[in-house]
């Protein structure tokens, strides 16, 4: 009994946490913060120098609660704060969001993945959790690339046998290239050439 009880108390934390992360994700999608980037603009800054750690909430709910493409949320950043800071905060708040995600995974197991996620998806990677080394090696070099479901993959290593040490430093190495690829990548591809979000 005194080991279920902790066990019971994770799950519920990792309930509550997920819940408001959703509930944080429509009320940010209702407010038109997902599709408009001055509107984005005026919400972070009528927060004063609390915006940046606004905006780190931002991206770490848009990691657990993948509504928006990571991608946009990177643009967002470096066009709110500039290519280094939009950077830092980028960064920040998607390695919070993805431990908060390979946490509520671990927690909640593998029936979250199929209420999250489509089957087609989870069945494409699903192949890769068999062996754990492998799995942990493909892992990191999906999460480096910036091609591939980063919030699912998330997800998918909180239900394998992955240690939270060998998880975060794979995060911690591996996100900034992709951030970086994302932030500036995209910067040129919707200011310069398409001439959108400016």
């Amino acid at each position: 009994m005194a080991k279920t009880m902790p066990m019971k108390w994770m799950q519920a934390a990792s309930i509550l946490g997920l819940a408001a992360c959703v509930v944080l994700g429509i009320w940010f999608w209702q407010q038109g913060l997902l599709s408009s980037q001055e509107a984005l603009r005026r919400f972070v800054d009528g927060f004063g120098p609390g915006g940046p750690a606004v905006f780190m909430v931002f991206q770490a709910v848009q990691v657990v609660v993948p509504i928006l493409p990571g991608g946009l949320g990177c643009l967002a950043g470096v066009v709110l704060f500039g290519p280094w800071m939009g950077f830092v905060y980028n960064y920040a708040g998607i390695c919070a969001g993805s431990l908060m995600a390979f946490a509520i995974a671990r927690s909640c197991g593998r029936p979250l993945l199929y209420r999250m996620f489509p089957q087609k998806l989870i069945d494409k990677y699903d192949r890769w959790t068999t062996e754990k080394n492998r799995f942990a090696r493909w892992f990191a070099l999906l999460i480096f690339l910036p091609v591939a479901p980063d919030d699912y993959l998330c997800f998918l290593a909180g239900t394998t046998g992955m240690s939270w040490r060998v998880y975060t430093a794979i995060i911690l190495l591996c996100k900034p290239f992709s951030i970086a690829l994302y932030s500036l990548g995209l910067t040129v591809l919707f200011q310069q050439i398409l001439g959108l979000w400016r």
